[in-house]
């Protein structure tokens, strides 16, 4: 066969074919330089933005230059995977401060694997089909940019909520890599960034974790607080967290190119009806009942006492029978540590305090009732 065929669209053709064939619902490709893109990633940890997620520091180099990583590898195959799932009404479950929200890749089966499983299954295509080559498969789980590898291969631009967003697809999406040593010809389509003036995701965050546009302060994030934060969460983001209790996705439901998001892939749709359970529900969870109901789910990630931590900030939130959701918490307090028992005591405060004050507003309305029943009529004076 000719080699010039290799550097053909051809290759790209027959490559975008299987990708789709897969599951997957974007594909592109790229040479593997970022350092456009390190000098902004040095700012970003310098501020201490990372928080407590020391391995964006440990492996920089690596961050900094994909071939390091790989060695050898000529170009990164970027690939896209929705997962929006159907008949999710997501507004519903924000505003029922009773109910737990969980973020909507969380729902269904861990993407990790799903991924790497699909991406190996191209690369080995590749080999049989195109041509041998050398490659390793990566989805969130190696010291890589992705969202900027992304951007250059032609899958969408970075919006200012610094995730990716693509014009048909929004931003409801996963990403993976496939680095390869074999010199494929480079996408040469590209999405023109169109965010334009709109701020929404900047100013619905609950907890002002933007700074700035296309700066994301990880401290303040509630993903990262619910997820990766080891420690007790800083009291003054915990009313601010409402009843999300894995994630958070505000930034994402008010960006207009979500309105073009296709339902996702069925492996990510809710199981165990996620989507719609009772804060008091899931706290009275035992941990073999976590482990079974979160096997294969990215829940797994934040643990079982992690998620009875957030679990309890939700329900000091919470509006339902004050007396029986404070009974719910005294159930875990004392069992697992001090960081849940901290939590727990805030949430039966919180609780208290809304009691007191709604009893307050009650007695002060019955009072201004009263009185004006009372008040003489004008036409009797």
């Amino acid at each position: 066969m000719d080699a010039s065929w290799h550097q053909s669209d051809q290759v790209l053709d027959r490559l975008r074919e299987k990708a789709l064939e897969l599951g997957f619902t974007a594909i592109g490709v790229t040479d593997p330089d970022v350092s456009q893109h390190v000098s902004f990633l040095e700012h970003w940890l310098e501020s201490g933005f990372h928080g407590s997620m020391e391995w964006f520091e440990r492996h920089l180099d690596l961050r900094k230059d994909p071939t390091q990583l790989v060695p050898g590898t000529q170009r990164v195959i970027s690939v896209r995977l929705d997962y929006l799932p159907e008949n999710i009404d997501c507004n519903d479950i924000l505003n029922d401060p009773d109910m737990a929200y969980i973020s909507r890749y969380a729902l269904g089966r861990d993407y990790h694997k799903l991924m790497r499983k699909r991406l190996k299954h191209l690369g080995d295509w590749f080999s049989n089909e195109i041509a041998p080559h050398g490659f390793r498969v990566f989805s969130d789980s190696a010291p890589l940019l992705e969202k900027h590898l992304a951007e250059k291969a032609g899958l969408g631009w970075i919006g200012k909520h610094t995730l990716l967003l693509s014009r048909s697809a929004g931003s409801w999406f996963f990403l993976g890599e496939l680095l390869t040593d074999f010199p494929l010809p480079v996408s040469d389509e590209h999405e023109e960034a169109r965010c334009g003036s709109c701020t929404a995701c900047l100013d619905i965050c609950p907890t002002s974790a933007f700074p700035a546009p296309y700066q994301l302060d990880a401290t303040k994030c509630i993903s990262y607080l619910t997820i990766e934060h080891k420690g007790p969460i800083p009291e003054a983001l915990r009313a601010p967290m409402g009843n999300r209790v894995f994630g958070c996705d505000d930034c994402q439901l008010v960006c207009p190119w979500n309105r073009y998001a296709a339902i996702g892939d069925p492996a990510f749709h809710p199981r165990h009806a996620l989507d719609r359970q009772p804060l008091c529900e899931l706290f009275g969870w035992t941990e073999a009942e976590f482990l079974m109901k979160t096997e294969g789910s990215p829940l797994r990630r934040a643990g079982y006492v992690k998620f009875l931590e957030n679990l309890a900030i939700g329900l000091g939130n919470s509006h339902s029978d004050t007396e029986r959701v404070i009974q719910t918490l005294g159930t875990k307090l004392g069992q697992h540590g001090p960081t849940l028992d901290e939590h727990i005591l805030w949430a039966i405060a919180a609780l208290q305090r809304r009691a007191s004050e709604n009893a307050l507003g009650n007695a002060s309305a019955r009072q201004s009732n009263h009185a004006h029943q009372q008040a003489p009529d004008a036409g009797q004076i």
